[in-house]
Order: C-alpha cells, then sequence, then structure tokens
C-alpha cells in the first residue's frame, strides 16, 4: 500500500453525465484522474449517503459536488449532513468541494464547513488537468500518512523485491512455488503475506524483542491509542500475555489473588511461578451464568481471612497478596466498574491485572466509561499498578494470536529493563510479522473518530437484534396466545430513561437512549432480569454486544420446568445451517457482535431461529434436520423426531439434577492439598494415574477440570475432589450420563479423557 499503487477517488456527483459546460469539465476532469492511474468510484447522488460511507474505507480522497440536486439550501443541507458525516468517520481524508462559479454558491458555505473542506474547486475555471493533478498530489500525500508506523515500513520494506539470504528459508515465497503443494500454498496466501515474513535480521524493520525501529515506534502509538504508560505486542495470545505480566510480578512462594472465573492460562501462569493463588469467588445466576465477584469478596478483612484459611499460605513469610487477577469483562459480557475494584482492592494490593481478552474496546466508546484497566484520568502515584491483557484479535481487527499487555504506573512501578526479560522469555526470535502489523493497524483503526463509530456501530447492530427479538416474543404472544413460544433474551425487562423517569419495555425503548446511556444495561439491585443478588448499583454492567439467547426451559428459581428445548439443539441445528456461536450452556447461547457483525449476519439468525421453531411446531423427522446423526447412530436417532429429542433430553437433564449439581458444584470450593507447581511435578514425573469418576473420592487431581459449559474451573491441579456422594464428582458424572446417553452432543471438558463411556481423571498416585 505505498504511494506507487492505485489511488482511488470517490466522485458524489449528479451532474458529470449531463451534456453542460460543467458535466463535459467534470468528465474532463475525470479523464484525467483516469490517466494518471486513479481509480474512481462514482457513487451517485448525495442521497445515496450509505454508499458514500461505504466507499470511504477504499479512497484517498472525496470529490463532491456542492449543488447536488440544485443550488438550493435544501440540497445544500443535505451535503453538509454527509460530508459531517464522512468527517465523523475520517478526520484527514482530502475532501475537494466542486461548484459552479454563480452569484449565490460562494455565500452559502458556512464557516464551520468551510473547516471542513481541503480544497474548492470551481469546475469552469481551473483547467481540468491542473485539478486533476491536485486531487492526485492530495490524495498521496494521504497515503503517504496513513499507514501506521510499523506497517507502513513493512509495506515499503516488501516492496523493495531485495533478494533475501535470511531466513525464513522460503525467501518470500519462493520456495513454496518449486512443488505443486507449495504453489498451492503460495496462491492460496498470496505474495504479499509471504514476502512479509521476514527475519528479525531486517533491521530495518527493528525488534519485537528489544522493542526497538519500527516495532518500538508502533507500541508507543498503541499505547497512546490505548491509553497506557507502556504497551507490549504480543504475537502469541494472551495466554502468552497472561504468563509474561506473571513472571514479571510474581516468584515463588508469592500469593496471588486469582478471580476462580480466571481462563486456563491463569491456572498455567500460577504453576510456572510456583505462586499459591487465593481465590475471589464470583457468583452465578440460575441459567448458570457467571457473574461478578461481590465487592465484599475483595474487602481487606475478606481477603485477609481467606490467605490464613488457606492450608497452602502457612508456611508464606510475606502474607500480603503480590497480585490480583480480575477478568473483565467475564465471558458472558458483565464488565465491573473499574474504579470500585481498584478502590477495594488497591487497599491490600499493589498491583491489579485485568484479564480485558474480550474488552479491547471498551475504552472507546462513551458507553463502557469507568468499565476498563486503561482509562482516561489523573494519574495517582498512590494507585495500584494496573495491567490490561488484551486479545486485540477477538473483538477489534487483527490476526489470530495479535495481543498486547497494557500497564498503567502506579505505587509499584513497572521496570522496563526488568519486565522485558519476562516479555523475552515468552516471545519468539522469529515473531510473524503480519501478526505484528496486524497489532499496528488495529490500533491506526481505533484512533481518533474511528473508534467511536466503529465500536458504536457494532452495539447499534447488537441493539437491533435484541429489539427484534423482544418484539417477536411480544407478537408471538399476541398472535397465537400464551402457549406459543419463543428464545428469551437475557437483557433488561424494562428500561428506564433518567432524564423522564419514564419506564418502558426493553422492546419500545429508544434506541439512542439503550446506545448511550449506561444505566440501560446496569445490574440494579432489585431487577430479577440478571439473578444475582446483593450488588451495589453501579458495581457491574451488561456489555450489550455480548448476546445470550435463552431457550425455553429455566424456570425463575433455577429449577428445570416441565418443557423445555436444550440449548445442545438449537446450536447443532444452527451449526447445520452454517452459523456458529461462540459458546453455549444448558439453556442458553452466547453470540458476539463484533466489528464483522452485519445487519445480514443478524437478520439470517432470527430467521434460522424462526425455521427452528417451525420445525419443532411441525414435529419434524430428525433425519430431515441432523442426517449425521441418524446416519451415524441409527438404532439411537433413526426412528425419532424433533419434538421426541427435545422431550427426550430435557427430561433427562431434569430428571438427572445436572443444573442443580452445577450450581451446587461450583458453590463449593475444594480443599487444595498441594500447589499447582506440585502438581505438574507429579505429572511430569509420571506419578499420576487415570481415574474413572466413578472412583475419584478425595483424590488430588494432577491438572485442572474444566467443563464447558460452563467454561471456568471445577478443579484446579492440587485439589481435592471430595467425597464420591459429594457435588463435584456428582456433577462430573451427570454430565458423563448425559454424554453417554446423547452420542453426538458430547460435553467439552478440559482436563476429561472419554475412555469406553467414562470419564478418566489424572490424579496424584498418594502412598497409603
Amino acid at each position: 500500500m505505498n504511494a506507487e499503487e492505485i489511488l482511488t477517488v470517490s466522485l458524489i456527483d449528479d451532474i458529470h453525465k449531463t451534456d453542460t459546460p460543467a458535466g463535459n469539465a467534470i468528465r474532463r476532469i475525470m479523464d484525467g484522474l483516469t490517466d494518471f492511474g486513479i481509480h474512481i468510484i462514482d457513487v451517485g447522488l448525495v442521497d445515496n449517503a450509505s454508499g458514500a460511507l461505504a466507499s470511504l474505507p477504499e479512497s484517498d480522497s472525496v470529490f463532491i459536488n456542492w449543488n447536488l440536486g440544485g443550488d438550493t439550501p435544501h440540497r445544500h443541507n443535505a451535503t453538509v449532513a454527509l460530508i459531517n458525516a464522512i468527517r465523523k468517520r475520517n478526520e484527514e481524508i482530502p475532501i475537494f468541494l466542486m461548484g459552479e462559479p454563480t452569484k449565490e454558491s460562494p455565500t452559502t458555505l458556512t464557516l464551520d464547513m468551510i473547516r471542513e473542506v481541503s480544497e474548492y474547486v470551481w469546475v469552469m475555471e481551473d483547467s481540468p488537468e491542473f485539478i486533476a493533478g491536485r486531487i492526485r498530489a492530495a490524495s498521496r500525500r494521504y497515503r503517504a500518512h496513513l499507514l501506521p508506523p510499523f506497517f507502513g515500513s513493512l509495506a515499503t520494506f516488501s516492496e523493495d523485491f531485495e533478494y533475501s539470504w535470511h531466513t525464513p528459508g522460503h525467501a518470500g515465497g519462493t520456495a513454496f512455488r518449486k512443488s505443486a503443494a507449495g504453489r498451492a500454498f503460495y496462491n492460496f496466501f498470496g505474495e504479499h503475506l509471504l514476502r512479509s515474513d521476514l527475519s528479525i535480521s531486517v533491521s530495518e524493520l527493528g525488534s519485537l524483542l528489544d522493542h526497538s525501529g519500527p516495532i518500538g515506534e508502533a507500541e508507543k502509538y498503541a499505547a497512546k491509542v490505548f491509553g497506557a504508560d507502556r504497551t507490549y505486542f504480543v504475537t502469541n495470545g494472551t495466554s502468552t500475555a497472561n504468563k509474561v505480566v506473571f513472571m514479571g510480578c510474581v516468584t515463588d512462594g508469592d500469593i496471588v489473588l486469582i478471580d476462580r472465573n480466571c481462563h486456563k492460562s491463569v491456572e498455567h501462569a500460577v504453576t510456572m511461578t510456583h505462586s499459591i493463588p487465593v481465590y475471589l469467588i464470583p457468583t452465578r445466576n440460575r441459567f448458570g451464568i457467571i457473574g461478578p465477584i461481590h465487592p465484599n469478596e475483595m474487602l481487606p478483612d475478606t481477603v485477609t481471612a481467606k490467605i490464613k484459611a488457606c492450608p497452602l499460605t502457612r508456611a508464606v513469610n510475606k502474607p500480603n497478596p503480590t497480585l490480583a487477577v480480575v477478568t473483565n469483562s467475564t465471558y458472558d459480557g458483565l464488565c465491573y466498574r473499574a474504579t470500585r475494584v481498584e478502590e477495594l482492592l488497591g487497599r491490600i494490593v499493589d498491583r491489579i491485572h485485568y484479564d480485558e481478552a474480550w474488552f479491547a474496546y471498551a475504552r472507546f466508546n462513551p458507553l463502557y466509561r469507568e468499565r476498563f484497566a486503561m482509562r482516561k484520568e489523573i494519574k495517582n502515584s498512590n494507585s495500584p499498578t494496573v495491567f490490561a491483557t488484551q486479545s486485540t484479535h477477538k473483538l477489534l481487527a487483527a490476526l489470530s494470536q495479535a495481543s498486547m499487555v497494557h500497564v498503567r504506573n502506579g505505587r509499584s512501578p513497572v521496570e522496563h529493563e526488568r519486565f522485558n526479560e519476562a516479555f523475552m522469555m515468552h516471545t519468539s526470535t522469529s515473531p510473524f510479522y503480519p501478526i505484528i502489523a496486524s497489532l499496528d493497524v488495529s490500533s491506526k483503526m481505533m484512533d481518533g473518530p474511528s473508534g467511536l463509530i466503529l465500536t458504536t456501530e457494532c452495539i447499534d447492530e447488537a441493539i437491533r437484534f435484541r429489539v427484534i427479538m423482544a418484539r417477536i416474543s411480544r407478537e408471538l404472544e399476541k398472535e397465537k396466545g400464551s402457549k406459543d413460544w419463543w428464545f428469551d433474551m437475557w437483557q433488561p425487562d424494562t428500561v428506564t430513561d433518567p432524564k423522564t423517569g419514564k419506564t418502558v419495555p426493553f422492546a419500545d425503548a429508544h434506541h439512542d437512549l439503550l446506545r448511550d446511556d449506561p444505566s440501560c444495561w446496569v445490574l440494579h439491585p432489585n431487577d430479577a432480569w440478571h439473578g444475582f443478588s446483593g450488588l451495589e448499583d453501579g458495581y457491574c454492567m451488561l456489555d450489550p454486544i455480548k448476546v445470550t439467547v435463552v431457550t425455553p426451559g429455566v424456570a425463575p428459581d433455577g429449577s428445570l420446568e416441565a418443557w423445555g428445548i436444550p440449548a445442545a439443539i438449537v446450536v447443532k441445528f444452527l451449526d447445520t445451517r452454517g452459523i456458529i456461536n461462540e459458546k453455549s450452556g444448558d439453556y442458553i447461547i452466547l453470540f458476539l457482535f463484533s466489528m464483522g457483525v452485519t445487519k445480514g449476519k443478524w437478520g439470517t439468525l432470527v430467521s434460522e431461529l424462526f425455521e427452528f421453531k417451525r420445525h419443532y411446531d411441525e414435529n419434524s423427522p430428525l433425519d430431515e434436520i441432523f442426517p449425521d446423526l441418524t446416519t451415524q447412530y441409527p438404532d439411537r436417532y433413526g426412528k425419532m423426531t424433533l419434538q421426541d429429542l427435545v422431550a427426550d433430553m430435557h427430561g433427562f437433564m431434569r430428571e438427572n439434577g445436572q443444573g442443580i449439581l452445577l450450581e451446587k458444584a461450583y458453590g463449593l470450593l475444594p480443599q487444595p492439598a498441594i500447589t499447582f507447581a506440585e502438581a505438574y511435578k507429579h505429572l511430569v514425573k509420571g506419578e499420576v494415574e487415570q481415574v474413572p469418576v466413578a472412583k475419584m473420592g478425595d483424590k488430588i487431581v494432577a491438572t485442572g477440570i474444566v467443563p464447558y459449559p460452563p467454561g471456568i474451573p471445577l478443579l484446579l491441579p492440587g485439589e481435592r475432589t471430595g467425597r464420591a456422594d459429594e457435588p463435584v464428582l456428582q456433577y462430573l458424572l451427570a454430565l458423563q450420563n448425559f454424554d453417554a446417553r446423547f452420542p453426538g452432543f458430547t460435553h467439552d471438558t478440559h482436563g476429561v479423557e472419554y475412555v469406553n463411556g467414562e470419564y478418566r481423571i489424572f490424579c496424584i498416585k498418594e502412598k497409603s
């Protein structure tokens, strides 16, 4: 994407196709642009605002007629609105405003409009060739400054076509072209990607390990955009970013406060650092959704009591925790008021680590104010130092594994030279440069007004989907009465406008209110919809772009009703239609509304949910809906209908008590017997055995056991399972029985091997 590539101009005009002096002049300008090799996007009338905005990312300048549709105040207002919309999205792109030298035209331009326009063109005065040259020059300048530090340098270097005498051995893709399979690989990924796969030997691009050159500049730019004192690019995911933070802050025997709703990488980091975890326990609701950590869990007296009660901390010389880890937002979209979390935890810990893997976009939209780590506020040197680890690739635009570590220094500042040793310990000396470039571009995309526009679009689409689903539910009730069914949404039932005090059903709430006012999404203490009790008002908020669809079957008290539709069946149906959800529970399905979501995408989701309803209501045979199931398991599913399968599965889950056991199992905190590191030592030395769940009573597990759903640890390494008749093992047995009863719908439980119909788990061999 250098200056030699084809430039593009968006033309917004309605007279260039007319046989008039002005039309002829504009056509000559277009011919001049074409002679310069410039591509022209003919947007058409100003009324096509969506077309103009859609072409903006591809354009290097905009050429717009001031007198579109006529030289009248009404038409000028439409042009002004379009120019403002363009500037709202892009402050830098050159805008050329053209007009005919009429008596009225110059005087109709306002001061605000004069500020927004880059150049003015009178098509009947300057020569068309001169105007085309001015447009080309401005487009080139824009293109030259468009790319962020590293990506710009990488793009320039890849265009130098240098002979490579360094790694990687494919030498810009040349090696792949020497075999048929390699050629197919080369053709699939393309020359640009392969020529951008370079070695650390290319000094012009700097080094990720010592943060020099264009890579270092890109990290500084990202720190500015994301509000950090320092930012580190991580090319192998937030799993590694979490380990970098731990290795830079925690050592053998240190106590760390861990959100029990933690990612598996935090478990690995505890193992690697030989630290001792003490847990902050999150809440749960009737659907099995993991809620926030209650503020009382973070009080100094509560934390001190937890540390004293932990058997593993009794020999520790340093009783205060070194680091606290909080998952923000949760996987289901619950985000804390970070200022309150830091106020509470900051009394007892000097460093707080937010795992914001799913929340990198929060800084760029005021809906999330005060709910993320790198906030705009007056720095307080006495506040805790804060880390944010973010999976940039998850919900922003970046390649997989592209992540960042952001640091905001406080009373225990991070010394870069020492912290970088931890960073280098987990960073390859051969990083994949396109991943680094994607992090750089992601920063650029979120800088300035673009970040607000892009995040608002995500929120807009999520709200539209939520409202449509709520309205469908209401309309079906009106149409067929209370006996008809539809999918519910996990969201507020009503919304109150803080300005008027008026409360309306969610389906009737004004779009702008839902988009702009965080109070619409806050988990207010007395609201029944969220199912979490005892929360402070404003402490926790549901992120609207993380959308949970609820299938029928769960009663308000959390028990299963007589009739219901397990989510697993709906998920499998959607999968057959090419719709893949993020995760699901027994009766919930999570969808993420990222920047890649479109109206067509969520509209199709609504249509397919209707299609599932139609198949259920018509009691379609399973061989029409799930032919893979009936073919692979003919004896089990061959003669069943959809209603048969739904009734069988729901009835089994109700009788099995799976949901109740889940709640009880996660309501207990297992007893730690040995540290994570000791458990791992036994695993490596082979001092473990695979034990069937039915025989695991009071065993010590060697690895973490993480059922999906809900995706948080049930048991962590070194913990005792409890008795065979207690909830933890009873819940695992319930999952095992479900998997045996419903092949094709088996659970994904990390740490469990499914062998001959039974769950087996590595446990420590204990001496008699």
